[in-house]
């Protein structure tokens, strides 16, 4: 009997002990450092956008861009988790080609004739073979396109083209081209106006100090 006693109170007395003492100090999970993670944003004062329509059966390049982009993003623990993060809506109204009556042609007999106020996006993905998917919506119909892309030293450039008649803009581009009939008409007489779009994209990514 008193064996059993003995080994009752010896219980007794670890758990008074276990129960007087302080919280154990929690312990660090392995592989896990004192070092602040560091976090990056999108920097919309170094960002552009560009495109370049063709006209001519020469392919003569026209440049433009437009003034007003919203772009959404979010912050991210590096510069491509914020680039993928990235969306755009593009007011059609501020093309901008560096001639006024151009812009007002290409809103009004291009956008207007589409009814595309405005283009929608947004960075899909960031493929390791450096190639990158964004998606691009007008005119009703929402696209996937592949373009090239560099990342380095926080420094993203895209470069892509697509053609409008994937978006059922052919009407668009007819309308354009008959109003500016002339000036699309080269050397051999014919006046064309191509539907391939080139477009390019840089912007830079911040670290968030």
């Amino acid at each position: 009997m008193k064996k059993y006693i003995y080994i009752f109170a010896s219980m007794a007395l670890v758990f008074a002990m276990t129960a007087c003492t302080g919280d154990a100090e929690p312990t660090e999970p392995e592989g896990t450092t004192d070092e602040a993670l560091v976090y990056y944003y999108y920097n919309e004062g170094q960002t552009t956008l560009e495109w370049t329509s063709y006209k001519t059966t020469a392919k003569v390049g026209v440049a433009g861009s437009f003034n007003d982009i919203e772009v959404t993003s979010s912050e991210g623990t590096s510069a491509k988790e914020v680039i993928e993060s990235i969306s755009f809506v593009i007011n059609t109204n501020s093309v901008e080609t560096n001639n006024e009556e151009r812009n007002l042609k290409i809103a009004e007999h291009f956008f207007g004739t589409i009814n595309t106020p405005t283009i929608e996006g947004e960075v899909k993905s960031l493929n390791d073979d450096n190639t990158a998917i964004i998606t691009i919506a007008m005119n009703g119909i929402s696209m996937d396109i592949e373009g090239d892309y560099t990342l380095e030293e926080n420094v993203f450039n895209f470069t892509s083209s697509i053609d409008v008649s994937s978006w059922n803009g052919i009407p668009g581009i007819e309308a354009l081209n008959a109003i500016c009939e002339d000036l699309h008409t080269g050397e051999d007489g014919v006046s064309k106006l191509w539907s391939e779009i080139g477009l390019s994209f840089r912007t830079v990514v911040m670290v968030l100090p």
